[in-house]
């Protein structure tokens, strides 16, 4: 049996449990509270794990560790050890009370829980405006999965994208809190299993002596604490961690801001009693301690990656290939998957209540649902809510072809990015690029529809060239397509080309390799 097909058969029983763990969820669920929160009967074991595997997206697994092998163990130390850090304060100092004003106002979502307790419909519904803002992670999300699919599944990028948000917006629909929790507990236990299992191969690389008196010898900068000379070295590497505050301080700060966004400080609302509340909060950290030890695997990849060998963001994928055989890495690619997706749902259900709860419920309110009892406006909400998830699903779906023709959304960051990193995706697709640092375009035909390293972003004004795969391309300097002849060249007259003619091939003039 080939890897596609044992691909096709896990990830198709993956889904099949899914749905069925969502249906499980639907029978829960009817009404406003129930999709939001539940109700309020789960233990602190399985709302641990959802704790932990919605705060554990594809960037625990796949983005953060190429940041260690660039960066060494001052990454290590911010992204596992401060950030860590900041999460166990928060979740310790803020869980029961958060939980006591929530349950004495029957707050069913962040804005309303800080309306609730400010008494400020105003409050209420500012913060639930702001935290719609959280579309943009889904669509890095979204993009993360849809690659996963496209490279695990061999998928093309329109069917990758459609099977993303079509499987996680109907089982959300479904199943609201319940299938969130019922589906995040089944991703949470795939992913501590992948975790420890790439626990073990990191230790064995790790415990060798050996390892370590190479790296020093080679790359001594790695070992630091602190690291302000990052490797590869070159135009697009930043220095994120050259000192203390921003390796452990900002750390901790990111860390307890990450605990209070609108789908996870919700989780200890989910808990039968207050008591279930210290168990909760230390089942989450003990799995989100395992999530974080895949970190080190970014440091254990320098003992067979070369430095600028793989981009970035792709060494951790690398890497599991060359450690696993192909069942073991299936199995894994579809654990990465239930990843990006046990934090897309918590997301979706969030955005969801907050929508129909904080913005539509006021308003209502004090129209056409004026005088009516409360249960009867929570049912015309969560009505509303469930149009609110079909109505995204329909709007990205349509937007599908275009959105991938255009080089939208997660693409656009690897290509055509303008000088300031704004591409065609707009500012959200410069956010995104700031993040990425092995950057450059994707090769038609490679299975593993990967970022390969390109060059530089070219100026604005050699943008027309590259449909010619010359230098404004940034293929030809690779050697993948030979330099266009100067006739094919858009001259704006005679004279013109006339000029270009005699002062040498554009090509040639910027030193471009056709070898």
């Amino acid at each position: 049996m080939d890897r596609i097909t044992l691909a096709w058969i896990a990830f198709g029983a993956y889904m099949a449990v899914t749905a069925w763990l969502a249906w499980l969820g639907h029978k829960k669920t009817d009404g406003l509270e129930s999709f939001a929160l539940g109700k309020r009967d789960m233990g602190p074991l399985m709302v641990g794990i959802t704790m932990a595997a919605a705060m554990s997206s594809t960037a625990t697994f796949i983005i953060n560790p190429g940041f260690v092998y660039t960066h060494g163990l001052a990454a290590f130390m911010h992204f596992g050890v401060a950030i860590g850090l900041g999460i166990g304060l928060a979740l310790l100092t803020l869980s029961l009370g958060f939980r006591k004003v929530g349950m004495a106002g029957g707050a069913l979502s962040l804005p309303h829980w800080i309306g609730e307790r400010y008494q400020s419909l105003g409050l209420r519904v500012l913060f639930g405006a702001f935290s719609l803002l959280s579309i943009t992670f889904v669509v890095l999300i979204v993009g993360g999965v849809q690659i996963m699919l496209e490279r695990t599944l061999e998928m093309s990028p329109q069917a990758a994208l459609l099977l993303t948000i079509g499987f996680v917006f109907s089982y959300i629909l479904v199943g609201g809190t319940y299938a969130h929790t019922y589906t995040n507990s089944l991703q949470g236990v795939l992913m501590v299993i992948v975790a420890l299992a790439i626990a073990v191969k990191t230790a064995v690389i790790l415990g060798d002596g050996a390892f370590w008196a190479d790296l020093n010898a080679r790359l001594p900068q790695l070992t630091a604490w602190v690291n302000a000379d990052p490797v590869p070295a070159g135009p697009g590497i930043p220095v994120l961690f050259g000192d203390v505050f921003s390796v452990y301080v900002a750390g901790s700060v990111i860390g307890f801001a990450v605990v209070c966004q609108p789908h996870l400080l919700m989780k200890s609302l989910y808990l039968k009693s207050d008591a279930d509340v210290p168990r909760y909060v230390g089942i989450t950290l003990v799995v989100t301690a395992i999530f974080f030890s895949l970190l080190l695997g970014g440091l254990a990849a320098h003992a067979v990656i070369q430095p600028g060998d793989v981009p970035q963001d792709r060494i951790m994928v690398t890497w599991l290939q060359g450690q696993f055989s192909d069942v073991p890495y299936v199995l894994i690619s579809v654990a990465l998957v239930a990843a990006g997706m046990s934090t897309l749902d918590g997301i979706l259900v969030a955005m969801s209540t907050i929508a129909s709860n904080d913005l539509f419920l006021p308003l209502a309110q004090r129209g056409f649902l004026k005088g009516r009892p409360l249960a009867a406006q929570q049912q015309v909400a969560y009505r509303v809510g469930q149009g609110v998830l079909v109505g995204h699903l329909l709007v990205r779906a349509a937007q599908v072809p275009g959105h991938l023709r255009a080089g939208g959304g997660v693409r656009a960051v690897h290509r055509g990015r303008r000088p300031g990193g704004v591409g065609r995706a707009g500012p959200l697709g410069g956010a995104l690029a700031a993040r990425r640092v092995g950057h450059g375009d994707r090769r038609p035909g490679d299975p593993l529809r990967g970022l390969r390293r390109g060059p530089r972003p070219e100026p604005r004004r050699h943008r027309h060239l590259r449909h010619l795969g010359g230098a404004g391309g940034g293929l030809a300097g690779r050697g993948a397509h030979p330099p266009p002849p100067l006739s094919a060249l858009r001259c704006r007259s005679r004279s013109s080309c006339s000029r270009k003619a005699s002062q040498g091939s554009l090509s040639s003039r910027r030193g471009v390799n056709h070898t």
